[in-house]
């Protein structure tokens, strides 16, 4: 690598080197993954992106937790140290060594003031390998494949927009989530000869009903009191803070859901007494076989001064068949489904002052700069692409896929598919529900047990709920549709979210909840919140097993 190719990689990033920082950074054996990790840690643990930084060989030092040494008291030895000690291996020719499988223990974390412990996700712990054993390779993939697939896009609302924005628009789309909801609900047995408001009597003591909740309050007593209403009126419901597992759910309900209600009605006939909500839910869903693999991505964030460029290259490597051990590059052989569930890019104007943080300024030259990265990928291998709220699509959900005026060069690579966000698509009759995840931002707004963190949960509630972002006008723009495209009619194997730029995995009824995480190292906004993205890390379904790659 040149001396002025360093010098840029560092510039793009907003970091000057001194001269003694930069003779420590070409000494390194691999002075370009030592840059790389250089980079993310000075980015991620010590400065702002907003500002140009000058970095001294001191600050090296602490960074890497070494002592300076100079060239000439022999620096390789020393580099090795710091290579080490920041995650980076050096390039030695040798056979490829086998990754340690054996689950190692989380460290320690730092407690919050409650004394509570940081949650660690088991399942992904278990999962995760570090790639190792590095071997750069590019070559544009142009060829024309001949491999068959199974693939079908189930739902896809990309033209399928007819709003106008009139307040009829907003009562169809209310009305149709209640009818797309109640026909879930009515099949519960509680709820099948279910009673609309306005016919309730004096002669029914015990209520069954399906409901659309309109507002929420707290008594002076802690009790929840539920404003509800159907298409044919408005009922309040109390819920005794006395009966903890009702409370319970009761603190988990947010404006505009549709739930059952078995309620004990009171001498008002516009109030009652809750005893049970009842959630769509899901059911157990069997596991479907699968002999081949699909890889996850999302929030990559091309364009960005803190994208993780290098970490990206090393994962093409790697699903290219070329970088890993032989365990992991022959998981990468059997990959036949790549999705990216939005903020492929950083995007333009997304919040104020973004431009600070953009290497490439123009949305065109960001989705070209990504046609190059994914051009790199194996053309037998299938793309799928859904937007996010970074992309350019209009910001309301459903989004439609992302247009071509924008991402020409991805539409010209033969082996990549759009699809809108929402989405819901068949890969060998595996059927997988992206969502970019945006109404994570309002659950976690509403129900004080929520977090981004636990965005698993988040994705449980969901499923739920039976819906993708139940609450209208807040920060999830939602469009008044004549048809609710974000209630989940049909129960998916596989639920993929992002947004968070927090991997999570679990299973939930035979469901695969998967975040993919980000490609991103962590942003002003998120210091702002404390919430520590992981990055570069993976997440593939091998043959219905979960695998958990890093590439940093």
């Amino acid at each position: 690598m040149s001396t002025n190719k360093i010098l840029l990689k560092f510039a793009k990033k907003g970091i000057n080197l001194s001269p003694e920082a930069y003779e420590k950074v070409i000494s390194a054996e691999n002075p370009l993954n030592f840059a790389s990790s250089l980079i993310v840690k000075l980015k991620g643990d010590k400065f702002s992106s907003k500002d140009l930084v000058c970095v001294s060989g001191k600050t090296i030092d602490e960074i890497t937790g070494i002592e300076s040494t100079s060239k000439s008291e022999n620096p390789k030895k020393a580099i090795k140290k710091t290579e080490a000690e920041v995650g980076v291996k050096p390039e030695i020719k040798k056979e490829p060594k086998k990754v340690d499988k054996t689950p190692q223990p989380p460290k320690e974390e730092k407690k919050d003031t409650d004394d509570a412990e940081k949650f660690v996700n088991k399942e992904i712990l278990e999962a995760t390998e570090t790639i190792k054993d590095t071997k750069v390779k590019f070559k544009r993939n142009e060829q024309k494949t001949n491999v068959q697939y199974d693939f079908k896009i189930i739902q896809d609302t990309s033209k399928k927009s007819y709003t106008s924005g009139e307040i009829e628009n907003l009562i169809s789309y209310f009305k149709s989530r209640y009818e797309k909801l109640s026909n879930i609900l009515s099949k519960r047995p509680e709820l099948r000869n279910y009673t609309k408001i306005a016919d309730i009597d004096d002669s029914q003591d015990t209520l069954s009903l399906i409901l659309m909740v309109k507002e929420i309050r707290s008594s002076k007593n802690g009790h929840k009191i539920v404003e509800f209403e159907d298409d044919t009126g408005n009922i309040s419901v109390l819920f005794s803070n006395k009966n903890d597992e009702l409370f319970a759910e009761a603190e988990k309900l947010v404006r505009d859901e549709v739930i059952g209600v078995i309620a004990h009605k009171s001498d008002d006939s516009n109030f009652a007494f809750g005893e049970q909500i009842i959630n769509p839910g899901v059911l157990p869903v069997d596991e479907k076989e699968m002999d081949f693999g699909i890889v996850f991505l999302s929030d990559v964030h091309i364009g960005s001064l803190t994208f993780l460029e290098d970490a990206f290259q090393r994962f093409i490597d790697w699903i290219n068949c070329e970088y890993g051990d032989e365990e992991q590059r022959r998981v990468a052989e059997d990959i036949k489904y790549l999705i990216i569930g939005g903020d492929i890019v950083d995007g333009i104007g997304v919040y104020p002052n973004q431009e600070k943080e953009l290497a490439i300024k123009d949305i065109t030259e960001q989705y070209n700069e990504a046609a190059r990265f994914l051009g790199n990928i194996r053309s037998d291998i299938k793309i799928i692409i859904a937007p996010g709220n970074h992309d350019a699509s209009r910001v309301a959900e459903p989004q439609p896929a992302v247009p071509e005026e924008y991402a020409k060069a991805l539409y010209e690579l033969d082996n990549v598919e759009f699809i809108s966000n929402p989405g819901i698509v068949s890969l060998d009759g595996i059927n997988v529900l992206i969502y970019h995840g945006r109404s994570f931002d309002d659950l976690v707004m509403a129900v004080k047990q929520f977090t981004h963190e636990r965005n698993d949960l988040l994705m449980e509630e969901l499923l739920q709920k039976r819906h993708l972002a139940p609450i209208y006008g807040e920060r999830t723009p939602l469009a008044s549709e004549l048809e609710d495209y974000l209630v989940i009619d049909e129960v998916p194997d596989v639920f993929h979210t992002g947004h968070v730029h927090i991997n999570t995995y679990r299973k939930f009824k035979g469901i695969h909840l998967i975040n993919s995480g980000t490609f991103q190292t962590q942003t002003e906004f998120q210091k702002i919140y404390n919430i520590e993205p992981t990055p570069a890390e993976v997440p593939i379904l091998h043959k219905g097993k979960y695998k958990h790659y890093k590439f940093i």
